[in-house]
């Protein structure tokens, strides 16, 4: 018998986990990938701690098989994945490098056969090195590029995923690479990120119409991470206010909003005009606003800022004089703060705020905790707390009219993390560096245990 008090979610929600290319794959010199952007920052530069690489990782390019029968044994109903750009064209134009797009036809086809539902990224940050050369993001001509190679991934893979997305973050792959840097290329150029923005914007517009052309029927959608933002202490003349609202603007609606309804924000466009203006040509608003099928939503946490003594706020493409603070409280290993009804009123504000929002999808939401594996098991209790209550979070937005269709658990295995290389742990499986090896964690079996009972018990159980 049902408990009265469990949180059960409706009836065919996809419960999912996630990886990207570059952090799990490995085999960066196999059978004829080119270097991305990430690869160069790993050996040519410091950014990377302790000067870790992705040239290994979790080597799941030669270990899929095994890990997508992993996959099934969590019980997953889905998998999101993005596919690596310098695979399918190894300089970022020209012909197709085969054997790397038929990985992922395997790939998919493996996910099929165990039941799995594929949900494909086409861009997660690691943009062939070839393409960084002739300009990057910041070069229009990157946009058209981009529109070239999802065509090519779309018509080898358009019958057996049904639903795509463009982009992951891209306000990391255009301020965190051009204007911080912590990520790859590595550059310090506002004005360079300033025409990221709208380069990016543009190549989704394009890559969308583009497969739509070819086949209209898969669901077509791009992934965002939006971050909620709360004025802390003080603020009597309303500067942090402001703030938050320039802040808000670069960080979240220069980006849906031309999406969703066809313009810049003015507060953003205004801000971007000391970094020579968004590059806007005629009709590439119509281009970015393609209608979408679903929204992605990363979340992690939401931002808390406040006021700067004897400072004012200026927003900038680094976002150097909005610098939020971690409130007191638990944090992450990633010195995150735990807010998970942050996603709660996320969503329901996106709900409220946009009239014509898709169906969403929490496509990343996880922790990073470095508990070891001891014994032959991992457990981890605070990821598997952290876990249920944003679960919960997300139960509490539908019941307040949210459409949430899914959840994808970040991520499915530890892996490359960025800038910060193998310290931070993220995986509901183990992966131990020196042997490959695959360990679920506590929070694995605990996740197959919610897919299988579509919900949650209620809390005490």
């Amino acid at each position: 018998m049902t408990d009265p008090g469990a949180l059960r979610f409706p009836e065919g929600f996809l419960w999912g986990a996630a990886t990207s290319s570059y952090q799990v794959e490995g085999a960066v010199h196999q059978d004829g990938r080119g270097p991305s952007i990430w690869d160069t920052q790993c050996h040519a530069t410091s950014l990377v701690k302790d000067g870790h690489t992705g040239d290994v990782s979790a080597d799941h390019y030669n270990r899929m098989p095994q890990d997508v029968a992993l996959m099934a044994e969590l019980g997953l109903r889905a998998y999101r994945f993005s596919v690596a750009w310098p695979r399918i064209q190894p300089t970022g134009s020209g012909p197709v490098n085969q054997p790397g797009l038929d990985f992922y036809s395997r790939l998919v086809d493996e996910l099929l056969a165990n039941d799995i539902t594929p949900a494909l990224t086409l861009y997660h940050w690691d943009l062939p090195q070839a393409l960084e050369e002739a300009g990057g993001w910041p070069a229009r001509d990157t946009a058209y590029r981009f529109a070239d190679y999802a065509r090519i991934v779309f018509e080898a893979l358009h019958d057996r995923v049904g639903i795509w997305a463009t982009h992951n973050e891209p306000w990391c792959s255009s301020m965190l690479g051009y204007a911080d840097p912590s990520h790859a290329p590595g550059r310090t150029e506002p004005v360079a990120a300033t025409r990221a923005v709208h380069h990016i914007n543009l190549s989704h517009g394009l890559a969308v119409r583009a497969m739509r052309e070819i086949d209209p029927s898969p669901q077509q959608g791009v992934v965002i991470n939006l971050m909620p933002m709360h004025v802390v202490g003080d603020d009597p003349d309303g500067a942090a206010a402001d703030g938050v609202r320039r802040y808000d603007a670069l960080r979240n609606r220069v980006w849906i909003e031309p999406m969703l309804l066809g313009r810049y924000p003015d507060d953003a466009v205004a801000d971007l005009e000391a970094f020579g203006g968004l590059p806007v040509e005629e009709g590439d608003l119509e281009i970015i606003a393609q209608p979408l099928d679903w929204l992605g939503v990363n979340y992690y946490n939401d931002d808390h800022v406040r006021a700067q003594p004897g400072g004012s706020w200026r927003a900038t493409p680094g976002m150097k004089d909005a610098v939020p603070f971690a409130p007191e409280g638990e944090h992450t290993d990633m010195g995150w703060p735990i807010t998970p009804d942050g996603l709660r009123a996320l969503m329901v504000g996106l709900t409220k705020t946009y009239p014509n929002l898709p169906p969403m999808y929490v496509t990343e939401n996880g922790v990073a905790y470095d508990d070891p594996v001891v014994d032959g098991a991992v457990h981890d209790d605070r990821r598997i707390a952290y876990l249920d209550a944003h679960l919960r979070a997300i139960h509490a937005a539908i019941e307040e009219g949210a459409d949430v269709r899914g959840y994808f658990q970040w991520s499915l295995m530890d892996n490359f993390e960025w800038s910060h290389g193998y310290h931070k742990r993220f995986g509901i499986v183990h992966v131990d560096y020196d042997t490959l090896e695959r360990t679920p964690k506590d929070s694995a079996y605990w996740y197959r245990e919610v897919i299988a009972r579509n919900g949650l018990e209620p809390i005490g159980d």
